[in-house]
């Protein structure tokens, strides 16, 4: 094997990959073992790649050193890797066949364990990966209005419409335009949800080895869209009021795109200030480098005031791509997304589109049109629901884990947690999985360390879900303290 090109993992990096590897029976060290092997086979772990040593590896993953030397030595066992005095623990040459194509995992991305989760489907372990509820009661309603009254009109047709169906665009254009931004039918691109919006976005921007503005902390999931198109992010941290402004006008230049979530910012949940969204705006527009605002999170709890768009205060001649759904407002389940934008850049964007799929389901289309007209409404109810879950959640972690900490947040449906006495979360993380619980930790959202401690709490769990997830959280937490 050449091991001029191998490569050698660090504990972080092959955390990543390892995923949710502590999930399913049998001892650890075979689990440990069973994930390695998975790596090797898929390609994710190439021949002569050198592994970890045990002891740092035992420490980022939260297990003791045993179980990661009774893993080694069952790979050793079936000759998937070797070990030298001198060079460590390094993956073994396999044939060729027994290599199967990379899984879809996104190289320097912090979101695989996240999507991992989605695909097992349910289990015993509690996934805090998703921060959603279940369908809005009004989906039922409108499911037997479509059936009773709306079929024809789609039937009729041949069923393709890659821009979206034309009354979901303009229910989505009168949307924006009450809130402030006049916007035309053609300025708005329907999507399978706010994550193929983001992907067709970076597609058309980001080219391999761009430089793309970001915030830090950021969701995993959205930062892996723009690293899968081959962006190279500049982060710039937030404070109280969003993306702090000399930093984000320093990464500008030469960009080639920005991205910011100015309404209640998912994992921190601070809602950027109408000031701030004026002068991210005019930056972007000096510099003319588009910006994309992902306001797919725009679960509102209080009675606060709540600024326009990014786009309703930006000068003329700026391109700013507004990203939304309905998704929290509505359910999870109903695929729709949309872009708002300039109408040359949306119809770019619609030819992108129309190569991925020839457009959304119409008939989730149908429905998000009858939705629409009532989503503050929709809005409303959720954060009532949402405002007692909060309440109860806070209270439970008073009494259960007394030394954790938060802001609460300005909207959005997690608390951004802060763990004490300078704990690690990604290996708390991996104590916590053993005890039922599945988190993010703060090191999947920055991977600088300004976040290291802390994790994300969704409080959109029914009542007593909460409460038996700050029971298995405090568990962990004992478990965790003295390792």
């Amino acid at each position: 094997m050449d091991r001029s090109a191998a490569r050698a993992w660090t504990p972080g990096e092959l955390d990543g990959v390892l995923g949710g590897w502590t999930d399913g029976p049998g001892p650890l060290y075979r689990r440990l073992a069973g994930a390695l092997g998975a790596a090797v086979r898929t390609g994710d772990l190439a021949p002569g790649d050198r592994l970890p040593a045990e002891r740092p590896l035992a420490a980022a993953l939260g297990v003791s050193r045993a179980t990661v030397a009774d893993a080694y030595a069952e790979l050793r066992g079936a000759g998937t890797v070797e070990s030298r005095r001198g060079s460590g623990t390094r993956v073994a040459g396999l044939p060729r066949a027994a290599l199967r194509p990379a899984d879809g995992r996104v190289r320097g991305g912090t979101g695989a364990a996240l999507v991992q989760r989605l695909v097992d489907g349910p289990a015993e372990v509690i996934s805090l990966s998703v921060a959603a509820e279940g369908a809005a009661p009004e989906v039922r309603q409108a499911l037997a209005g479509l059936l009773e009254d709306g079929l024809d009109r789609l039937l009729g047709g041949p069923g393709y419409h890659p821009g979206g169906l034309p009354g979901l665009r303009a229910a989505v254009a009168d949307r924006y335009t009450a809130r402030g931004l006049h916007t035309a039918p053609e300025q708005v691109l329907v999507t399978t949800g706010a994550t193929q919006a983001l992907a067709l976005l970076a597609q058309l921007y980001v080219r391999r080895g761009s430089p793309v503005v970001v915030e830090t902390p950021s969701w995993p999931g959205c930062l892996d869209a723009l690293l899968a198109a081959g962006a190279r992010p500049r982060r710039v941290p937030l404070d109280e009021d969003g993306v702090r402004v000399p930093g984000f006008r320093a990464a500008l230049p030469g960009a080639a795109l920005a991205q910011v979530t100015p309404t209640y910012h998912n994992p921190t949940g601070v809602l950027m200030s109408a000031g701030r969204r004026e002068r991210i705006a005019a930056l972007c527009a000096a510099e003319g480098v588009p910006l994309v605002e992902d306001l797919a999170y725009d679960t509102r709890l209080w009675d606060a005031p709540e600024p326009g768009p990014v786009a309703a205060y930006a000068p003329a001649g700026a391109e700013v791509l507004s990203v939304g759904s309905l998704a929290k407002a509505v359910w999870g389940g109903l695929r729709i997304g949309w872009v708002r934008g300039p109408a040359p850049a949306v119809e770019r964007l619609a030819r992108l589109k129309a190569l991925a799929d020839l457009g959304s389901p119409l008939l989730d289309q149908a429905l998000a049109e009858r939705l629409l007209p009532g989503v503050e409404e929709l809005r409303a109810a959720r954060a009532a629901a949402l405002r007692e879950r909060l309440a109860l959640l806070e209270s439970l972690l008073r009494a259960e884990l007394p030394g954790w900490t938060w802001e609460r947040p300005a909207g959005g449906g997690a608390l951004w947690v802060r763990l004490p006495g300078g704990a690690d979360a990604a290996v708390f993380s991996r104590v916590a999985l053993r005890h039922g619980v599945e988190l993010v930790p703060g090191s999947a959202t920055d991977p600088s360390g300004a976040y290291d401690a802390h994790v994300r709490l969704p409080f959109t769990l029914p009542p007593a879900r909460l409460a038996a997830l700050t029971g298995r959280l405090a568990e962990a937490w004992a478990a965790y303290g003295p390792a």
